[in-house]
C-alpha cells in the first residue's frame, strides 16, 4: 500500500489522467454499444418456466411482449360510432408501427369479451415482435404517442404493460444530484475546507461513472437487470464518498501533526486505506455470495454491484491521494492552517460530544445496551409478516398511465371522477394464468375440451378462455382469469390449488402434464427457489465475513458480535421496508404507489448489500479499538478511546450515506426506492444505534473476553493487519499528551478510573 500511495502522489498527473482515460473510454464504448438489460426472472426447471418454454416453442406469435391499450368513455359507451371509429383508426396506426407484431381489437367478433359489462371500458392487446428486454424504447414510445393522440374530452386512453413501462419518466438524475448536494454540505461542515469536501465527491463520481459504463457493457456478456446500474450507482456513491471521507480525515490528521502533504497522503492510504480495502472486500464477498444461488438474474446484479465497489475502492487508494497532493495544505481550513502556522503541530484529541458520549456509554453499558436492543427488536417485528410476491403495475404511482390502465381494467379507476359501477373486468385481468400442455391424442383433446367447465367452478376463478391448439395439434394452452389481483394472496392460493388439486385429478388416465404459468405463478416459483436457498446463502455470507474478522482482529468474540449486529440491522431494515411498502405506511405520500408484496429477489440483494455495508462501520470502529488494545492491553480504555476517536467520522459518514440512499426515493422506481429506504434505515440503525451504542456497551460488559482467541488457533491463523499504527515515533511522542487530555475530559463526566492514572 505504501509503494502504491507514493507512486500516486509522485506521479499525480499520470494517476488522474489514467482514471479520466478509463472513464472516458468506457463511457464512449457504452454509448456506442447501447444497453442490453434483461429482467429474466425465469428459473429453469420450475413449472412456470416449463410453461413459458412450451409457449415459445409451439406458439412463436406469443413470444413477444403483450401490452394493452385501454379506453374509457365518461358518457355513452365504447360502441358508439364516434368512439369506435376513433379507436379503430388509432389501433390500425399502431399495427403499422415498427416492432409491432399484431393488434387485437375489441371490435372484432373474436374479442367480444374485451368490452366491460357497462360498455364504458374496452381494451386492445398490442403484441410486440420481441420480448420486453429486446424492445427499443422508441418503438414503445411510438405506440404510446399514437394511442394517446386518440384522447378527447370524453374519451380517456391509457396504456399498460412492460413495454409501456419503459416510457414512464424515471425522475431523471434528480436523485443523484440531491444525494451528492447533501453529501457536499455535510463534508464542508465536517472539514471546513471547500477543496477537501469536494475531493471525496469527485473521487466517487469518477469511479461510479466508470462503473456505470462498465455495467452497460457487462449487459452484453451476461444477464443484467435493468435496475442493476441504478443499484450500483446507489451503492457506489454511498460507499465511495464514505471511503474517501475516512482517508481524507486521516490525511488531515497527518497535516495537523506536522507531516508534509506527500507524507500525510501516503500515510493515510497506508493506514486507513488498508481498512478501506478490507471493508470493500467484505462488501464484495457479501455481494458475490449471490452467485451460490445459481440464478442468472442475480448473478448479473452481484457482478455489477461488486464491480462498482471494486472501482470505488481502487479510486479511493489511487485517485484520491493524487488529488490530495494537488490541493496541498488546502485540505485544512484557513483557521486550521493559521493555527498550525502559529502553534505548530498538535494532536487531534477526542474532545467534546464524542468524548462525553464515550464516557457515558462506559458508565451505563447495561441500560444503554437494553435500550438499543429494544429499538432494534421493535423495528424488526414487521419482518415476521414479510410476504414475497408480485408487485404489479397496480403499485405504480397514480399519475402513471400504467397505473391508470391497471385501475380501468380492474374496475376501480383513479382520477376519473366518473361513475364506474359495473365497469372494468375485475382485478385478475391484469395478470391471467396460462395453462400449457403437450397433447398426445384424441383422449387428451377430449379431456381438455371438457376441463374448462371444471375450472370455472374452482374457487378463485373468474373466467376461462377456450382451448387453443398449435398448428400441429401437439400443444395446447388456455387462459384463466382469477377473481383477484396478480399480487393478491388469493391468486397465489389459486395457483397452488390448481397444481395440487384440480389439475392432478384432471390428468388421471391421460398423458397430459399441464403446467401453470403466468406472472403470479412465475414470481411464486422464483420466490420458492430463493427461500429454499436463503439459509445456505446467509450462512455462507456470515461465515465468510466472520472468517475475515477473525483473521483481522484475532478474536472469537468480535466476529460473533459483528454477525449478530449485522443480522439485527438487516432484520430492522426489512421491518421498515415491510411497514412502508407492504403495509403502505406513508407509501402514497412518498409517491411510491399503494401497498403490495415485496419482490422475491429483494431479500437476497438486500442481505448482500446490507451485510457488506454493516461490516464497514464494524471494521472502522473496532480497528481503532484493536490498535489501542494492542498498545495498552486495557479493554475499557480501548473501547472508550476507539469510540471517542471514530464516532464523529462514522456519524458524518452515516449522514452522507443516508442522504444519498434516501435521495433515490426520488427516482420514481419502486424497486430502487425499496433499496434506498432499506439501505438508509440499515445505515442509520447501524451507525447511531448498533456501532455507537450496542457494540461498545457489549464490549464494556464482556471486558477482556472481547479479544480471546484459543492459543492453538492463534498459532495456525495467518497474520494480517488492517490498520497498522502510524509512525511509531510520532505515536509515542503524542501518547503522553493524548492520555492526559483524554483523562481530563473523562474526569469531568465520571469519577477518575484507576487505569487512567499513571502508576
Amino acid at each position: 500500500m505504501a509503494a502504491l500511495a507514493r507512486w500516486c502522489v509522485q506521479r499525480r498527473l499520470v494517476a488522474v489522467l489514467l482514471w479520466l482515460l478509463a472513464f472516458g473510454g468506457l463511457t464512449a464504448a457504452a454509448v456506442v454499444t447501447g444497453s442490453a438489460y434483461s429482467n429474466d426472472y425465469e428459473v429453469p426447471g420450475t413449472e412456470s418456466g416449463r410453461a413459458t418454454q412450451l409457449l415459445r416453442e409451439s406458439f412463436p406469435a406469443l413470444a413477444g411482449d403483450s401490452d394493452t391499450v385501454v379506453w374509457h368513455t365518461t358518457s355513452g359507451t365504447v360502441r358508439a360510432a364516434a368512439v369506435e371509429q376513433t379507436m379503430t383508426r388509432a389501433l390500425e396506426r399502431i399495427a403499422d408501427l415498427p416492432g409491432v407484431a399484431a393488434v387485437t381489437s375489441p371490435y372484432d367478433d373474436r374479442s367480444a369479451g374485451a368490452v366491460s359489462g357497462n360498455g364504458r371500458t374496452a381494451y386492445a392487446t398490442v403484441t410486440f415482435e420481441d420480448r420486453v428486454e429486446d424492445i427499443d424504447p422508441a418503438e414503445a414510445r411510438a405506440v404510446v404517442d399514437t394511442a394517446r393522440a386518440a384522447r378527447t374530452d370524453g374519451l380517456r386512453v391509457e396504456l399498460g404493460g412492460s413495454a409501456v413501462a419503459l416510457t414512464e419518466p424515471s425522475g431523471g438524475h434528480v436523485a443523484e444530484v440531491v444525494g451528492v448536494a447533501v453529501a457536499a454540505v455535510v463534508l464542508f461542515l465536517a472539514f471546513g475546507s471547500l477543496a477537501a469536501s469536494l475531493l471525496p465527491i469527485a473521487t466517487a463520481l469518477v469511479s461510479v461513472g466508470t462503473a456505470y459504463a462498465a455495467i452497460v457493457l457487462l449487459g452484453h456478456a451476461m444477464t443484467v437487470a435493468d435496475f442493476a446500474p441504478m443499484l450500483g450507482l446507489l451503492i457506489g456513491l454511498g460507499v465511495g464518498i464514505d471511503y474517501a471521507l475516512f482517508i481524507v480525515t486521516r490525511h488531515r490528521r497527518g497535516l495537523k501533526r506536522g507531516l508534509t502533504v506527500a507524507e500525510a497522503a501516503t500515510n493515510a492510504v497506508t493506514t486507513t486505506g488498508r481498512a478501506v480495502v478490507f471493508a470493500g472486500a467484505t462488501v464484495c464477498i457479501a455481494l458475490l455470495g449471490m452467485l451460490i444461488l445459481r440464478l442468472s438474474f442475480l448473478n448479473g446484479v452481484a457482478v455489477a454491484a461488486s464491480l462498482t465497489v471494486v472501482l470505488t475502492v481502487a479510486a479511493s487508494v489511487t485517485l484520491l491521494p493524487a488529488l490530495l497532493s494537488f490541493i496541498g495544505p488546502r485540505a485544512l481550513s484557513r483557521r486550521e492552517r493559521r493555527r498550525l502556522a502559529e502553534h505548530g503541530p498538535q494532536p487531534e484529541l477526542p474532545t467534546g460530544l464524542a468524548a462525553r458520549w464515550s464516557a457515558f456509554v462506559e458508565r451505563h453499558p447495561k441500560v444503554l445496551g437494553a435500550v438499543a436492543l429494544a429499538v432494534i427488536t421493535v423495528l424488526a417485528l414487521p419482518t415476521l409478516s414479510l410476504r414475497l410476491g408480485t408487485s404489479d403495475q397496480g403499485n405504480d404511482p397514480t399519475s402513471s398511465t400504467t397505473r391508470q390502465a391497471y385501475d380501468l381494467l380492474a374496475g376501480n379507476p383513479s382520477g376519473s371522477g366518473a361513475d364506474e359501477r359495473g365497469g372494468g373486468f375485475g382485478p385478475g385481468v391484469n395478470g391471467p394464468l396460462t395453462l400449457v400442455t403437450r397433447v398426445a391424442g384424441a383422449e387428451d383433446k377430449l379431456m381438455l375440451d371438457n376441463l374448462d367447465a371444471t375450472i370455472r367452478t374452482t374457487e378463485g376463478v373468474a373466467s376461462v378462455t377456450p382451448v387453443t391448439y398449435d398448428t400441429g395439434g401437439d400443444t395446447a394452452y388456455f387462459t384463466i382469469v382469477p377473481d383477484s389481483a396478480p399480487q393478491s394472496q388469493r391468486t397465489s392460493d389459486l395457483v397452488d390449488r390448481l397444481r395440487t388439486e384440480v389439475l392432478p385429478r384432471a390428468e388421471t388416465g391421460t398423458s397430459l402434464d399441464i403446467h401453470v404459468g403466468g406472472v403470479t405463478a412465475g414470481y411464486d416459483d422464483f420466490a420458492d427457489v430463493i427461500v429454499a436457498k436463503l439459509p445456505l446463502f446467509v450462512g455462507v455470507v456470515i461465515g465468510l465475513g466472520c472468517l475475515l474478522l477473525l483473521l483481522a482482529f484475532r478474536s472469537v468474540g468480535i466476529p460473533l458480535k459483528a454477525a449478530a449486529m449485522n443480522v439485527a440491522a438487516v432484520a430492522a431494515a426489512f421491518g421498515v421496508v415491510v411497514a412502508i411498502f407492504q403495509w403502505g405506511w406513508g407509501g402514497e405520500l412518498l409517491g411510491l404507489g399503494r401497498a403490495g408484496p415485496i419482490e422475491p429477489f429483494l431479500p437476497v440483494i438486500m442481505v448482500s448489500v446490507l451485510f457488506g455495508l454493516s461490516m464497514d462501520y464494524q471494521v472502522f470502529l473496532v480497528s481503532r479499538m484493536y490498535e489501542e488494545w494492542l498498545e495498552t492491553g486495557d479493554n475499557r480504555r480501548a473501547v472508550r478511546v476507539g469510540l471517542a476517536e471514530t464516532s464523529r467520522v462514522i456519524n458524518s459518514a452515516a449522514v452522507i450515506m443516508i442522504s444519498v440512499f434516501l435521495a433515490f426515493v426520488l427516482s420514481g422506481d419502486r424497486v430502487i426506492a425499496m433499496f434506498g429506504i432499506a439501505l438508509a434505515a440499515a445505515v442509520a440503525l447501524d451507525a447511531f444505534v448498533l456501532r455507537t451504542l450496542l457494540v461498545p456497551a457489549l464490549m464494556h460488559l464482556l471486558g477482556g473476553a472481547n479479544w480471546w482467541l484459543p492459543r492453538r488457533l492463534d498459532r495456525y491463523l495467518p497474520r494480517i493487519s488492517i490498520e497498522p499504527p502510524e509512525c511509531r515515533a510520532a505515536h509515542e511522542r503524542l501518547a503522553a499528551a493524548t492520555d492526559a487530555e483524554v483523562a481530563d475530559v473523562l474526569a469531568k463526566e465520571r469519577q477518575r478510573d484507576v487505569r487512567d492514572i499513571p502508576g
